[in-house]
């Protein structure tokens, strides 16, 4: 039976002080990675200044670290490209900010644009290029820290690792 007095004998959950977490400083799931990658999106007031757009290569800008991750601002213009790759045993969120960028992996193609957000374990294969006409921006959250990126000829093809690498 469910009446107000209900309610009245479950009481309020934000009045038991004990049961409610304690907010994190920095993420630890991947919800909170998410999560972080969200709000940054959403206060360009903190990033949209730093973009910068390089038409020999691929712009990039370390946004943010804490304790095991890293937060980087990419641009890309049209035709700018990650190449096909992995993350090493990183985790991570991509977060296309601005514009459109292409996802290619062995399962097939995809448009991810503003607002689209990918979430990607430790050996996942794809390759982000710029197929739009105008430039993209986008936001990548790594965890661990970025520390090598091997590229890829072919989705199954055996990996190189490119040392101190950041890509998409």
């Amino acid at each position: 039976m469910n009446s107000d007095s209900d309610l009245q004998i479950a009481g309020d959950i934000l009045e038991v002080t004990h049961l409610l977490q304690t907010p994190r400083e920095h993420p630890a799931t991947v919800a909170e990675f998410v999560g972080l990658a969200r709000s940054l999106a959403e206060d360009r007031p903190q990033w949209e200044h730093l973009v910068r757009y390089d038409a020999t290569s691929r712009w990039y800008h370390r946004l943010r670290t804490g304790p095991g991750y890293e937060v980087w601002l990419l641009s890309w213009v049209p035709g700018q490209g990650s190449g096909l790759h992995d993350h090493g045993r990183s985790s991570g969120v991509l977060t296309v900010l601005d514009g459109t960028l292409t996802e290619r992996t062995e399962r097939g193609t995809r448009a991810l644009r503003a607002g689209a957000q990918r979430v990607f374990a430790p050996g996942y294969v794809h390759e982000v290029v710029n197929d739009a006409l105008e430039p993209a921006v986008s936001l990548h959250v790594y965890y661990p820290g970025l520390t090598e990126m091997p590229m890829h000829t072919a989705p199954h093809c055996e990996a190189r690792a490119l040392p101190g690498a950041v890509t998409a």
